[in-house]
Order: C-alpha cells, then sequence, then structure tokens
C-alpha cells in the first residue's frame, strides 16, 4: 500500500523531472489538518526547494539546509514537534501541498494574487529580488532590450511569471526544470541572460570568470510567505503569530543574516 500511494505521489512533474529516486523516502502519507493533528502526530512535515541557495540546498550529509529549512526548525522548535522537510521543485511545490503530502511549504514561494487562489499566505518571513542576469558583452537596459535575445528561466517560478509580464514580442524565452538547469545554460552560452533571484546572481558570480556577468536589471521586488491549504485559519494564524514574533525579537534576522550576509528587508 504505501509504495503504491508513493507510486501515485511522483507521477507527472516529478515523474518527468527524474526525482522519484531522490525525493521518495521524505515523502508521508498525508499531512496534519490543524494544529491539534500536528501535535498529535508529533511531527510538523514541511515542504522546500533544495535548488534555491541560500534559501533552500542540500548539506555535505545530503540533508535539506538553508534559510527556509533553518525557518522550518525554528518553527518545529516553537510547536515542540519533531521536524520532517520534504524536498520539492518549483513546478510540484503547490501540488503537494493541495494534495496533503505535506503540511505546509516553508519553500520560497513568493506572494502573489494568483498563487493566493490557490493557497493561503502567511506573513512574509522572507524578501527577494527578481532581476536580469546575462553576459556583460550584451546591452540590456531595459525590457524592450529583450527583442531577439535568449533568456532563460525556471519554469512555472515567480521569475517566470515577471520575465513573461516584461519582456516584448519577438524574446526568446527558454524555460528550464529549475534555476540550477537555468544558470548551466548561461553559464554555457546557450542564453544571453536569466531571470532569477539576487541570490541566484550571487551563485553565478562566485562559479564564473570575474565580470563575466552583471545585473541588468530589475523584473520584480518580492516577499515569500509560509502557504497552506484555504481554509485552515487556525494553522494561519499560528504561522503569523510565528511570524510576528520571530521577526520583533530578531530571531528571522539572525537567520537571514547567517545565510544571506544582510539584513531581514522591512516587510508589510
Amino acid at each position: 500500500m504505501i509504495k503504491h500511494l508513493q507510486r501515485r505521489a511522483f507521477t507527472g512533474t516529478a515523474l518527468a523531472l527524474g526525482l522519484a529516486a531522490n525525493l521518495s523516502a521524505w515523502i508521508p502519507a498525508a499531512s496534519a489538518q490543524t494544529v491539534a493533528d500536528i501535535k498529535k502526530k508529533g511531527e510538523l512535515t514541511v515542504g522546500m526547494l533544495v535548488d534555491f541557495p541560500p534559501y533552500g540546498t542540500m548539506n555535505s550529509a545530503n540533508q535539506p539546509d538553508g534559510y527556509d529549512a533553518d525557518v522550518a526548525r525554528l518553527m518545529a522548535k516553537d510547536l515542540g514537534v519533531k521536524l520532517n522537510l520534504v524536498p520539492v521543485t518549483g513546478p510540484n511545490r503547490i501540488p503537494f501541498l493541495l494534495t496533503n503530502k505535506v503540511d505546509l511549504l516553508v519553500a520560497s514561494l513568493a506572494v502573489t494574487p494568483e498563487r493566493a487562489k490557490q493557497v493561503q499566505f502567511s506573513k512574509p518571513y522572507a524578501a527577494a529580488s527578481i532581476v536580469l542576469y546575462g553576459s556583460q558583452k550584451v546591452s540590456l537596459k531595459t525590457p524592450a532590450d529583450l527583442k531577439g535575445k535568449r533568456v532563460g528561466v525556471a519554469r512555472a517560478s515567480t521569475q517566470d511569471v515577471a520575465l513573461t509580464a516584461a519582456a516584448p514580442e519577438g524574446t526568446e524565452i527558454r524555460r528550464f526544470d529549475d534555476d540550477a538547469s537555468a544558470m548551466q545554460a548561461l553559464l554555457s552560452g546557450q542564453v544571453d541572460a536569466i531571470g532569477c533571484s539576487t541570490t541566484v546572481a550571487a551563485q553565478i558570480a562566485k562559479r564564473a570568470p570575474a565580470n563575466a556577468f552583471e545585473n541588468k536589471f530589475v523584473l520584480r521586488q518580492q516577499v515569500m510567505g509560509v502557504a497552506m491549504r484555504p481554509g485552515q485559519d487556525e494553522l494561519l494564524k499560528t504561522v503569523d503569530d510565528f511570524v510576528a514574533r520571530n521577526t520583533a525579537n530578531g530571531e528571522l534576522n539572525k537567520l537571514y543574516r547567517k545565510w544571506l550576509e544582510t539584513d531581514l528587508p522591512k516587510m508589510q
């Protein structure tokens, strides 16, 4: 029965991405619906990205880590339960939540009107800027300059939405499975630029020759929220209280500085 559920869980996007072998160990049978359910089972199951450093990554022990992981650990500690981190991808993170494979998402999920129709968001716990990042040899000063250029982006991501909205007709948008694939496309010269977060841009700068790439312009400033299924008002209040309290006492800022080396931005 368990194997049958696991096979069903990976039908679709995760199977297409070839992630079944890596992620199956993290998939629970079902998620909790209320705070009482979470405390009763003694475990908080959280979906998070592991391909979006420093928010989400894999550490030397091949375990999920990063800012999002630390926020989830703090939340589980606050609830007095164990933590089960479930790696998800950009395209499948909301489906994982809506099909009860996780209790909630701490998955660098930007708050947008479109997503708010599917999930309910907590108060923002993080923020990031989406930029166009590309070769210094290519002049890209405004969205109008994208016409005729090859631009990469992670499929179904906030940066995909921002780039698609900004790019004029004639822009060749190439969509990849994740940020890591888009990054590799830029480094290998398959695209002239990519839409990505400033943290991904910083990762590219570390890997590329000096002065090879640069931030061109900002596509969108975004805030990220913990995502829950609609109708979980009690859980939403608990998470909102957690975010507000740990923002006020400086705990989230400590974690943000640990991973991003800067203070947590002011967020509404």
